[in-house]
């Protein structure tokens, strides 16, 4: 957003405010302002009309982000984690987002050893941390085939997820073309599917690979993200100092006035 644009919506959070019988200052006006800039406008005029209509309270930035980010796509973590059961059985496919996908990955070792009851804490827990990262960073939402072994199962989850909006028509065109044309061995099929990604059924031996592939994958992907978070933490220390100086610097100015 540009300046302007700032400027009207800390204009539209005082509005708003004052609906709610609430007065805030234009300082927290253009911090807030400033917290969902990266946000899209729509979606940010969605979620204060909803805290019009909606809060009893006090309008919180917290209260503003959570009606944005509800409309970002991503699916609650009960849904998550039914579509992360779906993913571990080797014949289903199931269309996933990447935050599914890494959190699936942290709880497998726990899901294999037949601890369902603990698979799933793990995985509610790191779901909740892959998309609270990715809604402060503004990540879109992102969903991809995660084929099984039965290929009428991989053209289902590939329309079904058409349906529902995950995967855009010019993707599912291309995937129903993909499957509607089976190799001619199991076995070559799975060696194909190491490159394309669509496997069919292999033998037990080639399912055995494909599964050691798998895993590492989670695993090199699991390690990327830890990285990554150390990474983004450093910069919001940095970033949370810098906006306490310019606050302290604010309340000087405003201390002289």
């Amino acid at each position: 957003m540009n300046v302007d644009q700032l400027a009207a919506l800390a204009g539209a959070i005082c509005a708003t405010a004052e609906t709610l019988g609430q007065t805030v200052s234009a300082t927290a006006a253009e911090l807030m302002a400033e917290d969902l800039a990266d946000y899209a406008p729509a979606d940010v005029k969605a979620a204060l009309q909803a805290c019009r209509r909606e809060l009893t309270g006090k309008l919180t930035l917290a209260a503003i982000l959570q009606r944005v980010q509800a409309a970002d796509g991503r699916p609650e973590p009960n849904e998550a984690w039914a579509l992360a059961l779906a993913a571990s059985d080797e014949f289903d496919s199931v269309v996933l987002t990447d935050e599914i996908q890494l959190a699936l990955g942290a709880a497998r070792a726990i899901l294999d050893a037949g601890d369902k009851v603990g698979a799933r804490m793990s995985f509610l827990s790191a779901y909740q941390r892959q998309v609270d990262t990715a809604r402060r960073e503004g990540k879109p939402v992102s969903w991809k085939l995660s084929p099984g072994f039965d290929q009428q199962r991989r053209l289902m989850a590939v329309e079904e997820a058409g349906r529902l909006g995950r995967l855009p028509a010019p993707v599912v065109h291309e995937y129903r073309a993909q499957l509607t044309h089976e190799p001619v061995t199991q076995d070559g099929a799975a060696i194909a599917g190491l490159i394309t990604g669509h496997v069919a059924m292999p033998s037990p031996e080639v399912r055995a690979k494909l599964r050691l592939v798998k895993e590492a994958v989670e695993e090199s992907q699991a390690a990327k993200e830890k990285a990554r978070l150390a990474e983004i933490k450093a910069m919001q220390e940095r970033f949370e100092a810098k906006r306490a100086a310019q606050l302290e610097a604010l309340k000087a100015l405003e201390a002289k006035a």
